[in-house]
C-alpha cells in the first residue's frame, strides 16, 4: 500500500512545520512557494518542491495534478501562503474607514479572498475528479472571527476566506472530501525563533500547528471538524 501524499501551499513557516511532520510520518509531500529560498528548504526537508502561485486557478489545478503524478494521488491539501496583494505600506489592517484607501482594500481584503478562492476551486475540481476521499484544510487568521476598530478591512478579507471555505465543506461533503478551515487567533511564532523583542507566549508555536492540520488529515469520514481554532492561553481569547 502506497503512502499517504499531501501538497502544501505555503512552505516557509507553518507549512514547512507541517511538511516536516508529516514527512517524518512517512507521507509523500509536494511544498509549493514562489521563491527559490523556500523551494530549497522544502528539499532540505525530504519532499518535492513544486514552483507555484496559489492565487492562480489554473495553476493550482496544474500543482496538483504534478503532485498525483509524482506520489500517485493526493490525500490532503494545505493553504498556509500569506495572502498578500499590492500595497500595504499603509495601517496595520488596512485602517479605519474613514481614511482607508482603496489600495488599502484589494491589498487587505479582496487579496486573502481571492487567494482562497483560487485555492478551493482549483482543489476541488482536481479532487472531484481524482475521485477519492481526502482533506482540504485552509489556514486563516482570527479576524475571520471579529472585526476590530481600524481593521475592518483585514476583517472583511478574512470574513470571505471562511464563507468560501464553509461553502466548499458543503459542496464537497458528498464526495468524501473533507474541507476544514484552521483559525489561527495569533501571530506564529517564526521556526528560527521568536522576533527581537517578543515573547513566544502569545505566539501560536508552527510545530503545534501542524499537529492540528495532522489531526484533521487524520480524521475519519464519521468524525470530520469543519473549523478548528487555536489560541495559546497567553493571547486574548473572545468566544
Amino acid at each position: 500500500m502506497s503512502s499517504p501524499s499531501a501538497v502544501v501551499f505555503g512552505a516557509r513557516n507553518l507549512g514547512r512545520a507541517v511538511i516536516e511532520l508529516l514527512v517524518a510520518e512517512g507521507w509523500s509531500v509536494a511544498g509549493v512557494a514562489r521563491s527559490q529560498e523556500t523551494l530549497d528548504g522544502v528539499k532540505a526537508a525530504g519532499a518535492l518542491a513544486i514552483a507555484g502561485d496559489v492565487t492562480d486557478q489554473a495553476d493550482v489545478r496544474r500543482i496538483l495534478e504534478e503532485a498525483a503524478a509524482a506520489h500517485g494521488g493526493v490525500d490532503l491539501v494545505l493553504n498556509a501562503a500569506a495572502a498578500y496583494g499590492g500595497d500595504r505600506s499603509g495601517p496595520f489592517g488596512g485602517g479605519p474607514m474613514a481614511e482607508a484607501a482603496p489600495e488599502a482594500f484589494d491589498s487587505w481584503a479582496a487579496a486573502p479572498a481571492r487567494s482562497a478562492f483560487s485555492f478551493l476551486s482549483g482543489s476541488a475540481a482536481f479532487l472531484i475528479t481524482q475521485g477519492r476521499p481526502a482533506t482540504v484544510v485552509q489556514v486563516t487568521g482570527g479576524s475571520a472571527r471579529r472585526a476590530m476598530p481600524g481593521r475592518g478591512l483585514w476583517a472583511a478579507g478574512s470574513f470571505g476566506v471562511r464563507a468560501l471555505t464553509n461553502a466548499a465543506a458543503l459542496e464537497l461533503r458528498e464526495y468524501g472530501i473533507h474541507v476544514a478551515l484552521l483559525i489561527v487567533d495569533a501571530g506564529i511564532e517564526p521556526l528560527a525563533g521568536a522576533p527581537a523583542g517578543r515573547s513566544t507566549d502569545a505566539l501560536a508555536d508552527p510545530r503545534k500547528l501542524a499537529d492540528a492540520v495532522f489531526f484533521l488529515a487524520e480524521q475519519g469520514a464519521r468524525g470530520a471538524t469543519h473549523e478548528l481554532q487555536v489560541t495559546p492561553l497567553a493571547e486574548r481569547w473572545v468566544p
